[in-house]
């Protein structure tokens, strides 16, 4: 068996720097309580390994005690969470991915310009809920392109004055399929500056894309709550390749396999490197196997803590 092992794979630089946060914040406040609100990252290992230390995930403010440490989790929190945080006085440290901060940021720069903003993203997602919050009433999420086709402008919104902002973890097809239906409906949309997915999410997506042709089937390391995560396998069945998305070595049948197969196998961008490898060595118990590590490119960026 072959196993191509694709890289960019596996933890970004927003992600690390989260994990890293979090961590930090574990060694330093010691036994006091330390709560994140929602998933530091959404993926099952890494959230396990915390919960281990003691630290508590929480989908609200109210389950935060007094006097507890909070931090908000990568995909960052709308300012009503932020000003409640600060209103009862809670220690709360920011592990928002810098580009999830940079797209706030753009979000309330364009609704002070008076510009009426698509959202494209997933409902129910936390990064959408806290950019969502960042202009409420100049923000309409469009999650498909059937709402692009079917969604009624608000009366408030000037039509020569539209724009759109992305969810960073969507993949490349779906997001510019999307603008493309809403520009039909709206001609004078305009292009935000640096439109689109993170880089991080380009990256892994465009390993996927070059190399999945060459594989019998593509395994991507990651949690299924994961929204990059779920793109890549997506993306390698939309190449034709047979895909599945696992959690883990457990995840890992056997049965589905044969020894003359290539197997191209990728992380999404919360999986940690350690799980990774696990997979790897489970695939090596049961197959004589090659391996390729392939670079697709090069992903040196780093977010200060």
């Amino acid at each position: 068996m072959k196993l191509i092992l694709v890289r960019p794979r596996g933890f970004c630089a927003g992600v690390n720097r989260a994990v890293q946060m979090l961590a930090r914040t574990c060694a330093e406040v010691g036994s006091a309580p330390i709560c994140v609100l929602h998933e530091i990252v959404h993926n099952y290992w890494v959230v396990e390994d915390f919960k281990r230390r003691g630290v508590r995930f929480v989908e609200s403010l109210d389950e935060v005690p007094g006097g507890a440490t909070v931090l908000f989790s990568a995909h960052g929190v709308s300012p009503k969470i932020r000003d409640e945080a600060a209103r009862r006085g809670l220690a709360a440290i920011d592990a928002t991915c810098p580009l999830v901060a940079s797209l706030h940021r753009q979000a309330r720069r364009f609704a002070d310009q008076g510009w009426h903003i698509f959202l494209i993203g997933h409902k129910g997602h936390q990064e959408v809920i806290g950019t969502l919050g960042e202009a409420p009433r100049q923000m309409t999420l469009v999650s498909s392109t059937e709402d692009a086709r079917t969604l009624t402008l608000p009366d408030s919104a000037d039509p020569a004055r539209l724009t759109y902002l992305t969810q960073t973890t969507l993949s490349e097809e779906g997001w510019r399929a999307i603008v493309a239906e809403l520009r039909k409906r709206f001609p004078a949309l305009t292009d935000p500056p640096g439109a689109g997915v993170c880089f991080a999410t380009r990256n892994r997506q465009e390993a996927v894309r070059r190399v999945a042709p060459e594989a019998d089937a593509l395994l991507v390391v990651g949690s299924a709550n994961s929204s990059n995560s779920r793109r890549l396998a997506e993306l390698g069945e939309k190449s034709g390749t047979r895909s599945f998305l696992i959690n883990g070595p457990d995840d890992i049948d056997p049965a589905r396999f044969t020894p003359e197969m290539t197997l191209l196998m990728t992380a999404g961008a919360s999986a940690p490197e350690e799980v990774f490898q696990l997979c790897v060595e489970k695939l090596t118990r049961f197959f004589s196997v090659e391996i390729e590590e392939r670079v697709i490119c090069e992903e040196n960026a780093e977010f200060r803590c």
